[in-house]
């Protein structure tokens, strides 16, 4: 009897552990046009920490890199790198952004200035990452006043991509992906770029690979 009991207190107690708060979707930082930008808030979730990948890791020869001041871009990435078996790598800076900093609608905003100036470098709070062995990578970010943010120029403007194919992915309030590819693939001075996607936070697993199959 009294080992029934036992069984019975500890089977309760494991029915009963911690559950995981749900995070509220939120809209990823538009600063796309004064007209159609939507602020971007919420608190990051918790994902891969930066610095992850170092050099084919999984053997797939696949790279997700990206860079989500809100958790948005994140969802997004981390869903192509389970749909290609692919490693993941995080760029965070090294002053994180705040909501204040992220406001659009204040022209003395961090990301304001930063965003208007086409110049401006953020320093990269996350340790550098390997790209030895990968073929592919997707590099995806927020739309920040119809750009993608002054972080990724740094990103792309520290490593050398050749022989690697680039695709970019971005996350928006409503703009699709505008220039910011074509951007990046200017600043980084090397490697194949194809052309990006605007995609939303809910995208499915099923319609990722629809997308990715059409690259090929």
């Amino acid at each position: 009897m009294i080992m029934i009991a036992v069984l019975l207190v500890f089977g309760m107690t494991a029915c009963s552990g911690g559950s995981s708060d749900e995070t509220a979707e939120s809209t990823d930082n538009g600063s796309e046009t004064a007209a159609e930008s939507t602020a971007e808030t919420g608190d990051e979730e918790a994902g891969q920490p930066a610095g992850e990948a170092e050099g084919a890791q999984s053997g797939s020869g696949t790279l997700v890199v990206y860079f989500s001041a809100t958790g948005n871009t994140r969802g997004v990435a981390e869903k192509i790198a389970a749909v290609t078996g692919a490693d993941i790598y995080e760029i965070k800076a090294a002053q994180e952004y705040t909501d204040a900093d992220l406001d659009w609608n204040d022209s003395d905003s961090r990301t304001t200035h930063e965003q208007n100036d086409a110049s401006f470098r953020p320093e990269i709070g996350s340790d550098p990452v390997s790209l030895e062995g990968y073929t592919t990578i997707y590099i995806g970010y927020p739309i920040w006043w119809g750009e993608e943010p002054r972080i990724m120029d740094t990103f792309v403007e520290s490593y050398d991509f050749d022989g690697i194919t680039m695709i970019p992915f971005c996350t928006s309030g409503g703009s699709g992906i505008g220039r910011s590819g074509q951007n990046l693939a200017d600043n980084a001075g090397s490697g194949n770029w194809i052309d990006g996607e605007r995609l939303d936070t809910g995208v499915s697993e099923d319609e990722l690979r629809t997308w990715i199959e059409g690259l090929q």
